[in-house]
């Protein structure tokens, strides 16, 4: 291998970071990662120490760069991505002023309403509703119950763009996540001007990041305090990087349109690449050149999937843990198996897996998880079952949505931790009656930020190019057609348990 081809993709997720040192084939040649805490003050609210997402890169980046056996003097060019929409408070020398408040963090449900109900056209651009999680609302709030914070803060920025802040000591904001979470829109002339002076918030756009790159662009060169830091060496390219699901796009090759990505993780997201803008949809979007010029990304979401997975084995996995300790297997690996010995319907439970209120297509953030079905003869098995069912059932209600909206995916391309699991994939397949595909590399979010580090590098013309070199499809899972009766009926439960409940849902997460 030529010297200098070598790169990094730096992957800052919800529960933990992750760093790749890949070759331009996608071979991953050294990897590391490390967690960090989530703190619930409230219900429904998250919040991150920023400080802890660069005490990971730092760690990382070196423990990959030595298990990989390269040199800094091989790396050709980085990246990073990170969960969106993470809001950081900070001067403008990059110190956070509070806490992050994390992406799934829905405090700002009032706020959100009450910029929906401005009925504004840049809105269009989000299927005329706002959601909680993002810039504009969680900044709003900010200004209203932390005034302090707000009025002393240079900048309010994401994640993505104060990690970016850190590699480059420059401050750009990712054109991925302004056009996907901020009500940035280019065919309107960009930043959301009139939005912002009609809720009286123009102070706001003051205060982001002024430059606006696509992922991918050249952003600047690794600074000589965070090349120690990071045991590089200063002047590496660095470019542009973005939100995290939108980088695992690139990295199972959803770079043509009428591709979906299915990212399965801490939550769930679906990417659909269309040519044009389709605004008939209740999910996010359409959201114009997020990822590639001249193409237009329709995203779903469920907010929490994997992270109900943790939910349940950290509070009841007791005894599959110590069966694991005992047997040296995963606990995973042990609850799967047992969720495996339940049959299709998890004998009559369904699962609305809304935890932390629902994405898309119903987008209610007060909307609140519920089992119905429990009896004395339910065990773990079957309520791991019921997770893996109802949150594949959050993802075909979204299908539905975009198929009769005009998309209807040429092909499912799944990565993330959730492809670990062959029973919640098959699950998937079953449920939703298609066919996904995986790649060599199921984490393929830190290899997304690579490719981004390889285009920003000129290492390859665009995506596509990278695409065509770095990612390797290598299974397809197909449904079984035996079990479509059965999930037919439960999706049908599924459907009508929603507006069943809602108001009961609202009540009490009022009270909460």
């Amino acid at each position: 291998m030529a010297q200098g081809e070598l790169l990094i993709g730096i992957d800052c997720g919800t529960q933990g970071l992750r760093s790749v040192v890949v070759d331009t084939g996608g071979r991953v040649l050294g990897e590391a990662s490390q967690e960090y805490p989530i703190a619930y003050p409230r219900p429904a609210w998250a919040e991150q120490n920023p400080d802890d997402w660069w005490a990971a890169a730092r760690a990382t980046v070196a423990a990959a760069l030595a298990a990989s056996g390269a040199s800094p003097g091989d790396i050709a060019g980085l990246s990073v991505d990170g969960t969106s929409c993470t809001v950081v408070a900070c001067r403008r020398d990059g110190t956070p002023l509070r806490p992050a408040l994390l992406w799934m963090d829905q405090r700002a449900h009032e706020e959100a309403a009450a910029i929906t109900a401005t009925r504004h056209p840049i809105l269009k651009y989000v299927s005329w509703q706002e959601s909680p999680e993002w810039m504009i609302p969680k900044a709003w709030w900010l200004s209203k119950h932390e005034p302090e914070v707000f009025a002393a803060a240079d900048l309010i920025a994401e994640e993505t763009d104060w990690l970016m802040h850190k590699l480059t000591g420059r401050w750009t904001a990712s054109q991925c996540n302004v056009t996907c979470k901020w009500n940035y829109a280019r065919p309107e002339g960009g930043w959301p001007t009139g939005l912002l002076e009609v809720l009286g918030l123009s102070q706001l756009q003051e205060k982001w990041p002024q430059e606006v790159l696509p992922m991918g662009a050249l952003a600047g060169e690794l600074t000589s305090q965070a090349a120690v830091e990071l045991g590089l060496r200063p002047g590496i390219p660095v470019a542009q990087g973005g939100i995290d699901a939108y980088a695992a796009m690139l990295g199972v090759a959803v770079v043509k349109p009428g591709r979906m990505a299915l990212v399965m993780g801490t939550s769930t997201c679906h990417m659909a690449l269309c040519d044009h803008g389709i605004f008939e949809s209740h999910v996010w979007g359409p959201y114009p050149d997020a990822l590639i010029e001249g193409t237009w990304i329709l995203e779903g979401g469920q907010t929490a999937t994997g992270a109900l997975v943790d939910w349940l084995a950290d509070n009841f996995g007791y005894r599959e843990e110590l069966e694991a300790q005992q047997t040296g297997r995963h606990r995973f690996e042990v609850l799967d198996g047992k969720a495996a010995a339940v049959p299709p319907g998890a004998e009559g439970l369904v699962l609305l897996d809304y935890w932390q209120g629902n994405r898309t297509p119903i987008r209610d953030p007060l909307a609140r998880g519920a089992v119905i079905g429990l009896s004395l003869s339910h065990g773990l098995g079957h309520l791991l079952r019921a997770i893996y069912e109802g949150t594949a059932m959050g993802t075909r209600h979204i299908l539905e949505d975009l198929a009769q909206a005009g998309f209807t995916a040429e092909g499912i391309y799944a990565c993330g931790g959730g492809t670990r699991s062959a029973l919640w994939l098959q699950i998937h397949a079953d449920v939703c009656q298609v066919p996904l595909y995986t790649t060599a590399l199921p984490e393929a979010t830190a290899l997304g930020t690579a490719m981004c580090a390889a285009v920003g590098a000129g290492l390859f013309s665009d995506f596509e190019a990278a695409a065509e070199r770095m990612v390797h499809v290598t299974r397809k899972v197909e449904p079984n057609p035996a079990n479509a009766e059965v999930y037919d009926f439960y999706f049908d439960k599924y459907l009508r348990a929603y507006p069943a409940l809602r108001d009961l849902m609202h009540e009490t997460a009022a009270r909460a």
